[in-house]
C-alpha cells in the first residue's frame, strides 16, 4: 500500500519502546478519514495486525524488522505487539496537503 503523492507528512509520535507504549497501540485502533498511518521501525521487530473491522477477524499480520515501515490506511482497525525487546518505532501522520487536517495540525484520530 502506498500514501497518495497528494499527501503529506503532517505529524509523528515519540519513538515508542515497551517502557513507553501508550496502551492504545496494543489495542485495536485506527485512523480518522483522510489520515495515513507509516509504521517506522527504528530497531528489533514489531508485528501489526489488521482487522476486517473493529472487534473483527484478522485479516494480516506483518512483522516489521529494523529499518522498514509498513503503512495503516484511514479508519483501518489495527494494532502492534513487540516482537523484542529493542523494539523502537514511530508513526508518521500523513494527510493531504490542502486539508484542514494539515492546516490546522488535527488530531489522527477521531
Amino acid at each position: 500500500m502506498n500514501i497518495p503523492d497528494d499527501f503529506v507528512h503532517y505529524k509523528s509520535t515519540p519513538l515508542f519502546t515497551k517502557s513507553n507504549i501508550p496502551k492504545l497501540f496494543l489495542f485495536e485502533h485506527n485512523t480518522k478519514a483522510g489520515v495515513f498511518g507509516k509504521i517506522c521501525v527504528t530497531s528489533g521487530h514489531l508485528k501489526f495486525y489488521g482487522f476486517s473491522e473493529r472487534r473483527g477477524l484478522i485479516e494480516q499480520e506483518i512483522i516489521i524488522p529494523a529499518g522498514e515501515s509498513a503503512i495503516s490506511p484511514p479508519e483501518y482497525w489495527h494494532k502492534v505487539e513487540f516482537l523484542s525487546d529493542d523494539t523502537a518505532f514511530e508513526v508518521k501522520f500523513y494527510a493531504q496537503k490542502d486539508s484542514d487536517i494539515v492546516k490546522q495540525n488535527l488530531s489522527e484520530r477521531n
